[in-house]
């Protein structure tokens, strides 16, 4: 009699559970148009839906991004807009004041007419091209003297500030010639030296020189001796010494003393100009008052200040990039 004896399923070998396997029949084949349009679903489907998930995260990302950069930009504008408006604020109200004044008959219109009368002026002036004329004479002298007098004092500000027997020598000459005005000496230069260019153009220089060189002076003066000391226990050559230490530390003092000197250069231009010129502001600021041409004079007057603020700008952007070393406060 034979005994069948039966052994589950489990502790059957795995290449056995294999040929069961491969024995069973084969499920039908879908059609390739219906794998096609049929969902990725098991295992093999996992790669896929996560290669597509990344694309869609930096998708959904870059659409989160672009609402907050425009409410940056929005906001980057709105804070640029309120800074003019307060810079702009108290110029605005000054030409508000001056259109209204002689309107309303609170000044006498003939010596002050409304601003728009004055820009009607400045306009013409420009468009027949007396403006241009006259601004570029008026810029070849003070930009000449200007820069004659910045290349004059610098080194003789740095010389005097550095060597102090040159100092002991220098010094009472100094003091004479700095408290004497540029304005008090004009009749000189002009009985020396002519009512020509050479006359008004030293007159510059001479006005220029003593802004530049009393601040490089101080400058020197005042540069921080631990800096000089271990510059000097570097071994460092006194060119070395100027070039790393000295100069840059006397930037800002100097061009303070620049920034001064171009806004006298403009103002004792147009008090030379106003004796035997015969092109430049001040003389079309001199003839306009002449011939009762008030509108004509105020538009000399307003093309002065706008070259005397363009100029001082020019200067702080050229401080700014000789002193991109200082640490801002």
């Amino acid at each position: 009699m034979t005994t069948n004896v039966t052994t589950p399923a489990t502790d059957a070998p795995a290449g056995q559970e294999t040929a069961r396997a491969d024995s069973a029949p084969a499920a039908p084949t879908a059609p390739a148009s219906a794998l096609a349009e049929a969902p990725a679903t098991g295992p093999g489907a996992a790669p896929a839906s996560r290669a597509a998930s990344p694309g869609a995260g930096r998708s959904t990302g870059r659409t989160g991004h672009a609402p907050s950069a425009v409410r940056q930009a929005a906001r980057a504008l709105g804070r640029w807009l309120r800074a003019a408006a307060v810079r702009s604020a108290a110029l605005v109200a000054l030409l508000a004041l001056w259109e209204t004044a002689p309107r309303l008959g609170l000044v006498d219109a003939t010596f002050l007419p409304p601003v728009s009368e004055v820009a009607t002026a400045w306009w013409e002036l420009l468009g027949n091209g007396q403006l241009g004329q006259h601004t570029r004479a008026s810029l070849a002298r003070s930009f000449g003297g200007f820069g004659i007098a910045v290349a004059v004092a610098v080194p003789l500000g740095l010389l005097i500030g550095w060597y102090r027997p040159v100092a002991a020598l220098l010094g009472p000459l100094l003091e004479v010639f700095r408290n004497t005005a540029a304005l008090a000496l004009l009749p000189v230069f002009v009985l020396l030296l002519g009512i020509g260019e050479t006359s008004k153009v030293s007159i510059v220089v001479y006005a220029c020189v003593w802004p530049v060189l009393l601040n490089t002076i101080s400058a020197v003066g005042n540069a921080d001796p631990t800096l000089v000391r271990l510059a000097r226990s570097m071994d460092l050559s006194t060119p070395r010494l100027f070039q790393k230490v000295i100069l840059p530390s006397s930037v800002p003092a100097i061009f303070t003393g620049i920034r001064l000197a171009g806004a006298v250069s403009i103002l004792v231009l147009v008090a030379a100009e106003m004796i035997g010129a015969k092109a430049g502001l001040g003389y079309l600021i001199n003839a306009s008052q002449y011939n009762f041409a008030i509108p004509q004079m105020y538009a000399g007057i307003i093309t002065i200040s706008a070259v005397g603020v363009a100029f001082n700008q020019l200067l702080v952007t050229i401080e700014r990039r000789l002193s991109t070393w200082r640490v801002p406060a």
